[in-house]
């Protein structure tokens, strides 16, 4: 498939929205959260100014691997209907203005943590960011049907960077979240690749459905639910949370992996409109902001 480009030469300025847009803020918005609540959640409190300015830092760490993720898939996003109005491939931007953003923000977000909150923070921020652009994004996600399972880790950083601006340091219960996150990734990313498989398909993109089939995604989604539930759970018998985190993560992770089974234990006819699979992508998003949610209570009540 030939992909076109506007013409460099008549291409009218990107307004911010444009620049908005790169910054991918639907997914920020999770990340933010996350790393707010790990922030919360952690036993020393941190003065509201500083903590502002760590969650503004990750938030522009998370836009600057948006945009440079946006900056090199710009062709791979041409191919596909779900992101063809972007920036880049609808030729609202020029590709080196992107990269440019992108390393700007980037390095910006770093420099700021490192001089304003802790060098911890900072060192974990500048690894989420190299991570989801030179591992995920250039390494893995053309290359092998793992890309999500190892991308995962990009995306499960921000509890740690929220704690360490709090801390200084780390300890089990961020790295606990982090592992819930990273197990949550592939459910949550492969019930979304089978109900536009097509788009990966087209882009020739190596996602599970395009590679592996329905079938085998469908048992992947079943069997990276349960570790990320038990997961989820651990922090209370271990000790680290008190009973209202329990009995929230208990319920919902319930709940996801009766989605989960409804999703792993099913046949798709021709005219099937991926119910579950929709249902388990929205739920799965709803499921870590009432998690991460209840652990900031469960820590105020306590």
């Amino acid at each position: 498939m030939t992909v076109t480009t506007a013409d460099p030469s008549i291409m009218a300025p990107a307004e911010w929205r444009d620049f908005l847009a790169l910054t991918k803020p639907k997914v920020m918005r999770l990340v933010v959260f996350t790393a707010l609540c790990g922030m919360l959640a952690a036993p020393v409190a941190i003065h509201p100014v500083l903590g502002f300015t760590a969650i503004l830092c990750t938030a522009l760490g998370a836009g600057a691997a948006g945009a440079l993720n946006q900056w090199y898939e710009a062709d791979l996003d041409a191919r596909m209907k779900r992101t063809a109005s972007r920036p880049l491939p609808a030729g609202r931007m020029e590709r080196q203005a992107a990269l440019h953003f992108g390393v700007g923000l980037g390095v910006f977000s770093v420099v700021l943590m490192e001089l304003a909150i802790n060098w911890v923070a900072a060192a974990i921020l500048a690894a989420s960011i190299l991570f989801y652009v030179l591992i995920y994004t250039v390494w893995l996600k053309r290359r092998t049907p793992q890309n999500i399972v190892i991308g995962g880790a990009a995306g499960a950083f921000p509890p740690l960077i929220g704690w360490a601006a709090a801390t200084g340091g780390l300890a089990p219960l961020p790295i606990i979240l982090f592992a819930l996150v990273f197990l949550w990734t592939p459910p949550h990313f492969w019930a979304l690749a089978l109900f536009v498989h097509k788009d990966y398909a087209n882009a020739e993109v190596p996602m599970l459905p395009v590679v592996a089939g329905e079938a085998a995604t469908r048992r992947q989604i079943g069997i990276y639910t349960v570790p990320m539930a038990l997961a989820a759970i651990a922090p209370w018998p271990l000790g680290l949370t008190g009973a209202v985190y329990g009995i929230v993560a208990t319920a919902t992770s319930l709940i996801f992996a009766g989605l989960a089974a409804r999703v792993a234990f099913r046949t798709t006819g021709a005219d099937d409109r991926m119910r579950p699979e929709k249902r388990l992508f929205a739920y799965s998003i709803l499921y870590l902001f009432i998690v991460f949610g209840a652990l900031v209570v469960d820590r105020w009540v306590g």
